[in-house]
């Protein structure tokens, strides 16, 4: 939640959201915060277990499971701040925070909103190259792709697309294609009934050996138990991440 302009790089785009709006993204999609005025930005971390038990339209949870960010309409300005009352320490303060924010959440489901993120095409060029690499990333994480690759999509050499993308993304090319993968990974074993092997190609990490030691270094547990402890066929099994 941002009281003033922010610029996010998501995706193959740049997120752009106007002054009040509330930006709902999945967090382990690779993102970074590029741009900011903002004096005041509330950053509210929702399990993903919560996240799931909203029971959100399914065309809502298909945008943010695929890592596209929902950017909501600026808040009424007769609606209470959120952020105030989660600060309180109140529980009833709290639960009705909750409530308001998923309420911005679900409306954008029903309300005619346009597509809130845009390719960039303003004039800083080291921010142009790097979401041109972030793009290319998200369209080619499944196959095996190399710094070379990453770079030519934004027709730079590849050790000054390795030194600007960790400049503006502030992580690697290499950690950048592996978070993809996990998030992606992640996406099917809760919304997939999909056995590891195909998993594991699916998300593009090429064999399950190295897919169950990345996820395992990674989230502290094995994707089994991962899936287990989410219950087997969840209610979104039946989602398709949309056409990027």
């Amino acid at each position: 939640m941002s009281s003033v302009p922010v610029s996010f790089v998501m995706d193959r785009r740049l997120a752009d959201p106007s002054e009040s709006c509330l930006v709902v993204f999945w967090a382990a999609v690779p993102h970074q915060l590029v741009a900011s005025r903002a004096t005041h930005v509330h950053w509210l971390h929702v399990p993903f277990d919560r996240f799931l038990a909203w029971g959100l339209p399914r065309s809502l949870l298909a945008r943010v499971l695929s890592g596209v960010p929902v950017i909501t309409p600026p808040a009424r300005t007769d609606a209470s701040d959120p952020a105030t009352d989660l600060a309180a320490g109140d529980d009833e303060l709290l639960h009705i925070a909750m409530l308001e924010i998923q309420a911005r959440v679900r409306r954008p489901a029903i309300a005619a909103v346009g597509d809130p993120v845009h390719r960039y095409s303003g004039d800083d060029p080291a921010l142009r190259q790097v979401v041109a690499m972030a793009g290319h990333i998200a369209h080619h994480f499944r196959e095996p792709i190399t710094v070379a690759d990453v770079a030519a999509a934004a027709s730079v050499h590849p050790t000054c697309a390795m030194t600007r993308f960790r400049e503006v993304v502030r992580t690697t090319i290499g950690d950048y294609v592996r978070l993809y993968r996990l998030a992606e990974a992640r996406r099917l074993l809760v919304t997939t009934d999909l056995p590891a092997s195909q998993v594991a190609a699916a998300a593009g990490f090429g064999s399950v050996s190295r897919f169950y030691r990345v996820f395992t270094d990674a989230r502290g547990t094995t994707p089994a138990r991962f899936r287990h402890d989410r219950g087997a066929r969840t209610p979104l099994d039946t989602i398709e991440a949309p056409g990027l």
